[in-house]
C-alpha cells in the first residue's frame, strides 16, 4: 500500500465531513479546518481564536481531522529517531511514494501528509493536543520554507523588543516566561517553538499559535496559576520534595487571555535578546546572569537548535529525515545581531525574573 490515495480512503471513508471551516491566519498563511466533528471544530475555535479568520479564501492548505476509531493501517511503520537526551518511543512514520504517515506511538493517531493533503485520524478528541501539534506544524513548514529558522524556545516581547528564552527539557523557561509576563506592558510570542530570521541588521522572530503547556512544579509557585488546580490538590503537592515535584510530567493549558488578559499575545516580534538558562537545582553556586558571545560559546546552540521533526516537507517535496540535524552556522548567522546571555549556578526564579525585568526586557 503505497500509494496516498488508499490511505486516504481508509481514513475518511464512512466519515463524512461537515460542511462548516474553520480558517486560521499566521502573518499570511491561512489554514482551513474541516472535521467530522462539530465538537471539535468548537474545540478549535476556542483554542485558535485569536488567529481565527472569518474568511476562509485563498488558503494555502486544509486539514482534515477524522474523529473516529484507531486505525490499525497494516503499515509497517519505523520508529522515529528522538533527539540526544529524549528517551521512549514517540512517533513512527511509513513513507509513501507521494505522502508519509506518521503514527504517535502512545495514543495511535495517524497522521497523514504531502504537498496537497493533511488528515488526522483518530480520537481526535480525546488527543485534541495533538491535533493542534498537527496544525501548528504546517504554520512552522510555511515559516521554515519562507527562510526561518526553527528554535526551542519560548519568546516575549515588550514594546515589539523581544527576549527568547532557551533551556534544556525541563530547565524553566516556561516557569521563567510566565513570571515576566506579570509585567503588563509584555506580551505571550511562545512557549515552546519560535522560528528567527535575519532581516538586514535585526532578527525577526515569529512563534506559533499553541498556549503554554505546563507541569504543576510551574503552577503551584504562581498565583496567577491556581485556577489550573484545585486548592486540595495544590496543598497536596507542596508537599512533595521540591526535586520530584520539578520532574512531575502533568501538562496543563495555559489560557494566556483568560489568565492574563486580553491583547497580550503578539506572535511576531523583533528579536533583541536570546536568554539560555544553564543553571541546575542543586549548584552551590548563586545565580549569575552574563552576557556572553555565541560564537565562542557554541556548547550553549545545543539549547536552541530544534530538528524539524517527522512532519516537515521542504519546498522541493522532500520529506525531514531523523538523523538531519540544524545546520549551526545558519543560527550562528540569525543570531549576529541579539544579544545572548547565560544564566548559571542554582535555580533562582525570583532573582532571574527580577534581573531580566532590569537588563533585558528594555
Amino acid at each position: 500500500m503505497d500509494d496516498i490515495s488508499q490511505i486516504k480512503t481508509m481514513l475518511l471513508d464512512a466519515y463524512p465531513l461537515l460542511p462548516e471551516r474553520l480558517c486560521l491566519r499566521l502573518q499570511n498563511y491561512r489554514l482551513a479546518i474541516r472535521s467530522n466533528s462539530a465538537a471539535l471544530i468548537e474545540r478549535m475555535q476556542i483554542y485558535f481564536a485569536h488567529v481565527v479568520e472569518r474568511s476562509c479564501e485563498q488558503t494555502q492548505g486544509e486539514v482534515i481531522a477524522i474523529e473516529r476509531d484507531i486505525v490499525d493501517t497494516g503499515l509497517a511503520f519505523v520508529d522515529w529517531k528522538r533527539e540526544p537526551g529524549k528517551t521512549g518511543r514517540k512517533d513512527a512514520i511509513y513513507d509513501l511514494s507521494d505522502g508519509r504517515v506518521v503514527r504517535k506511538v502512545r495514543t495511535g493517531m495517524l497522521f497523514l501528509q504531502s504537498a496537497q493533503t493533511l488528515i488526522a485520524a483518530g480520537p481526535c478528541l480525546e488527543y485534541d493536543n495533538q491535533v493542534i501539534n498537527f496544525i501548528n506544524s504546517q504554520f512552522l513548514n510555511w515559516l521554515q520554507k519562507d527562510g526561518y529558522l526553527l528554535c526551542h524556545a519560548a519568546a516575549l516581547s515588550r514594546q515589539h523588543h523581544g527576549l527568547a528564552i532557551a533551556g534544556l527539557s525541563g530547565g524553566g523557561k516556561s516557569t521563567l516566561m510566565l513570571n515576566l509576563l506579570e509585567d503588563e506592558a509584555t506580551t505571550y510570542v511562545t512557549n515552546d517553538r519560535l522560528c528567527i530570521r535575519k532581516q538586514q541588521t535585526t532578527t525577526q522572530a515569529v512563534g506559533i499559535p499553541k498556549l503554554p503547556r505546563i507541569n504543576p512544579g510551574t503552577i503551584v509557585n504562581n498565583a496567577r496559576l491556581f485556577p489550573l488546580i484545585a486548592a486540595p490538590m495544590r496543598e497536596k503537592l507542596l508537599q512533595m520534595n521540591a526535586r520530584e515535584l520539578w520532574k512531575l510530567e502533568q501538562k496543563y493549558d495555559v489560557d494566556i487571555s483568560a489568565l492574563y488578559g486580553p491583547d497580550r499575545i503578539l506572535h511576531e516580534t523583533e528579536l533583541n535578546r536570546f536568554l539560555v538558562l544553564n543553571w541546575q537545582h542543586d549548584s552551590a553556586e548563586p545565580l549569575q546572569l552574563e552576557q556572553v558571545d555565541i560564537t565562542q560559546r557554541q556548547d550553549l546552540l545545543a539549547a536552541i537548535l530544534k530538528p524539524s521533526g517527522p512532519f516537515y516537507l521542504d519546498a522541493s517535496g522532500l520529506f525531514n529525515t531523523d538523523d538531519a540535524m540544524p545546520d549551526a552556522a545558519a543560527y550562528l548567522a540569525a543570531l549576529e545581531h541579539v544579544a545572548v546571555y547565560e544564566a548559571t549556578g542554582r535555580v533562582d526564579f525570583k532573582r532571574l525574573t527580577a534581573l531580566c525585568g532590569e537588563k533585558l526586557m528594555d
